[in-house]
């Protein structure tokens, strides 16, 4: 950390203006690859473009993580990552806690496994700079409809479904990453009384979204990567991030295989869908025990005299 003589707020404030600039860089390269992709029609022209743009995004987050060595000295606990590949097909199922989990997954997966996409709200386009980078780059925008809304207009039943589908028939032309929250929001103390969790440490997990992203893509996936992200020292805001007040990041990466019990359609076979169900809950509660312990080793290692190990 070269910036650790600034007051954190400071440290925050210069790191968040060079994230800002570095976006800016990267996002007008993209644009302008994007552009000449959607005025030649031709699938090899679109293809090769395709290549390009991601090369661009995975040099935007390499960016990203040096200005993050820049303010930050984080300890940082990885374990799983040494069997991966580019040229296969993933999906990323993470707990989720904090705007800085993207960051994370970011910094450990980069240019180990394909380039990650996420489903994101409509709305999410009009974000300055980094939506028309997200349309650019194929990422799904999907418009969610409460069962309110649906009770009233029934004919858009299924609509961000047929979303989901047509973006995954893109994504089996060339390999890819898919990531999922699967709890589909931030964890809070809140929201684990208001849902009355089962799991001491997580959400309860939404299995709709996944089913569906198997089901569209089960025969192309290789793996699914299980990610349990953990901040130790309680830390897990984005600022803390910023500010180099984030100490310590344990990451483990557990490869699962996707196999035909974990493929069916989940909105029309009862049966699968509580086979699905079960199958989601067993796997967010070993994950659930999986992070009592290394939050333990975590502050054993934290006592006076123990060394940590120099950040990945």
């Amino acid at each position: 950390m070269i910036f650790r003589f600034l007051p954190a707020p400071l440290r925050g404030v210069m790191s968040f203006a060079l994230y800002m600039l570095n976006t800016f860089f990267w996002a007008s390269l993209l644009l302008v690859v994007a552009l000449l992709k959607f005025l030649v029609p031709l699938a090899p022209w679109r293809t090769a473009c395709t290549r390009v743009l991601t090369v661009i995004a995975e040099c935007w987050i390499s960016c990203n993580n040096a200005n993050s060595r820049l303010v930050n000295n984080i300890h940082w606990d990885v374990d799983g990552t040494e069997n991966l590949k580019r040229d296969g097909w993933y999906l990323v199922m993470s707990n989720h806690q904090s705007w800085a989990d993207i960051l994370v997954l970011q910094k450990i997966f980069n240019r180990r496994i394909p380039f990650m996409k996420f489903f994101l709200k409509k709305e999410l386009i009009w974000v300055p700079v980094l939506g028309l980078a997200w349309w650019a780059l194929d990422f799904p925008f999907m418009k969610r409809y409460s069962e309110a809304f649906l009770k009233k207009h029934p004919h858009l039943k299924g609509r961000d479904l047929e979303t989901t589908r047509r973006a995954c028939e893109k994504f089996k032309t060339m390999p890819v990453t898919i990531m999922n929250f699967v709890e589909g929001t931030r964890f809070t103390p809140e929201k684990h009384r208001r849902q009355s969790s089962p799991y001491g440490h997580l959400l309860r997990p939404k299995a709709g979204g996944t089913a569906y992203v198997l089901q569209a893509m089960g025969e192309r996936l290789h793996h699914i990567l299980d990610v349990t992200i953990v901040y130790p020292d309680g830390s897990r805001s984005f600022w803390h991030f910023l500010t180099g007040r984030m100490k310590r990041i344990m990451v483990r990466v557990q490869i699962r295989p996707v196999d035909t019990r974990i493929i069916g359609d989940y909105f029309n076979d009862a049966e699968y869908r509580e086979r699905f169900q079960a199958w989601l809950n067993e796997l967010w509660a070993g994950k659930d025990l999986q992070i009592e312990p290394l939050l333990r080793r975590a502050h054993v290692a934290a006592r006076p005299g123990m060394l940590l190990s120099p950040q990945i």
